[in-house]
């Protein structure tokens, strides 16, 4: 994601001007004894309904319970209006536009582009970020470089952005052929891609950039668009009161830092895409983790062991002899004293390492301050891991100094860097240090761990449907030989 976008959102006088104009009708129809605004309705019932589609932008139940991008931000605006927030997802993008239009919920969440096809049947909030829409294909085979290089079947989810565009750009190319369904999302299209069943489909630049992690081989040919705005999408024959209360919200979230703060925690880490380094890691998953696996469940305590295991293959890519020029050895590349500080004898026997670096970073997480929330507390702990807690520290202490928030990682990593220039660190605790290395090192145990996370629960889902397909298989056979009996 292009972090420079968000400052171009919203224009701040058109914002002030539109908000005027809209609290001007909102007081008018109060004051003529009008029926209750949408917003006097939600505020009332004390929760708000919000559509949103299954998927990892928008919504989904993890480890840690719902999470999503698009479901955090519906969250926010629910604590904004002080009201619970009810989600409703779904899988077909046109039955959440019924929803909408049938009044079953208050507005969509789902990572929408706005189109020329969409605003004639709907209204849209400010638009809080952008995509490209990206045509991919598999890696190996031919790249198309522009549409009259494409030779083999393309299929779009029904009703996207997606299948406007090629309508678009159909009309500047009428040999373009296309199919559309409303049975896969632009996910499980990406896969039949991978699986040789489809030559190419489209996919927005987000979903591209998280899917890749795990699916090195999805290639890009080029872009059909550049810089298309998504927003939370509304009935266009409701009135202004929710309208208007999200250009309010947005406003605020926008200013304070809280979107970039989310952006960030979904996207800041997946910027930049190396394909080797994941081919790399997902053969090591395969090959390596195996033999590694039951030690990081073992020494992980309350600390999610692929987190652990992440840190190990961002220090030594999971080999136990490791050495850094430094004189850090083993699968977590401990110091000398640090391996003697956490009661660790032998540095190169892959158990022990592991032991004292899931034990010397759970020092790091309680160390921090308790009003560090998470994911941003995790994200500390691993750059102290890095770069240790003094220097950690005096890049919050510039952090606030410059009126960032010293709580909140976003800001202190944008800081870090300072610390390699002498009119920042002549004036620190700690001096010195490399404050670009602890950014690029979270950042990269942030991609290994979603990638982790992803194998590891894909091949979860795996094992049990095979499970309970051979459980189906023993109990359709013992049915079959108790009814032979019987016959």
């Amino acid at each position: 994601m292009n972090k420079k976008v968000f400052s171009s959102l919203i224009n701040s006088q058109f914002f002030i001007s539109l908000l005027l104009i809209c609290s001007v009708l909102l007081v008018a129809g109060c004051e003529s004894g009008q029926k209750k605004t949408s917003l006097q309705r939600i505020l009332e019932r004390g929760y708000i309904k919000v559509g949103t589609l299954y998927g990892s932008n928008s919504y989904y139940i993890g480890a840690q319970g719902a999470s999503g991008f698009e479901y955090e931000l519906a969250k926010k605006y629910a604590d904004y209006l002080g009201v619970k927030l009810e989600i409703v997802p779904n899988y077909s993008l046109q039955d959440i536009f019924t929803l909408l239009e049938n009044g079953e919920v208050d507005f969509l969440a789902a990572g929408l582009v706005i189109t020329p096809k969409r605003l004639e049947r709907f209204r849209f909030s400010p638009s809080y970020d952008e995509i490209s829409q990206k045509l991919v294909f598999k890696q190996g085979n031919i790249r198309p470089r522009k549409v009259t290089d494409l030779t083999g079947s393309i299929m779009v989810t029904a009703n996207s952005s997606h299948a406007e565009k090629l309508a678009q750009l159909q009309l500047q190319y009428p040999g373009l052929k296309w199919q559309e369904s409303n049975d896969y999302d632009s996910e499980e299209l990406l896969l039949k891609v991978l699986n040789g069943e489809l030559n190419y489909t489209v996919v927005d630049s987000n979903t591209l950039a998280i899917n890749r992690r795990y699916y090195p081989e999805i290639s890009i040919g080029f872009s059909l668009t550049q810089a298309d705005k998504i927003a939370w999408m509304l009935p266009k024959a409701d009135d202004d009161s929710l309208w208007t209360s999200l250009i309010e919200f947005f406003g605020e979230v926008h200013h304070d830092g809280t979107l970039l703060a989310l952006n960030d925690k979904y996207y800041g880490h997946i910027e930049q895409f190396n394909y080797v380094d994941t081919r790399l890691f997902i053969e090591a998953i395969e090959k390596k983790l195996p033999q590694f696996q039951p030690l990081f469940e073992k020494y992980s305590q309350d600390v999610d062991w692929r987190l652990l295991a992440a840190i190990s293959y961002q220090e030594s890519h999971w080999n136990p002899r490791a050495r850094s020029y430094t004189g850090v050895r083993g699968m977590m590349m401990l110091t000398l004293p640090t391996a003697k500080q956490m009661g660790i004898k032998s540095r190169l026997d892959a158990e022990q390492s592991i032991q004292g670096g899931a034990k010397y970073f759970k020092q790091m997480l309680e160390r921090m301050p308790a009003r560090i929330q998470e994911p941003d507390r995790t994200w500390f702990a691993l750059a102290a891991y890095n770069i240790g807690f003094g220097h950690l520290n005096d890049a919050r202490i510039i952090t606030q100094q410059q009126g960032g928030d010293p709580d909140r990682w976003f800001d202190v990593k944008k800081r870090l860097p300072l610390l390699r220039q002498k009119k920042f660190y002549k004036h620190t605790k700690y001096g010195y240090a490399r404050g670009d290395e602890p950014v690029r090192y979270v950042d990269n145990i942030r991609r290994y761990y979603h990638t982790l996370q992803t194998v590891v629960e894909k091949r979860f889902a795996k094992q049990t449907n095979f499970k309970e397909t051979l459980l189906d298989n023993e109990l359709t056979s013992k049915n079959t030989k108790t009814a032979t009996v019987t016959n």
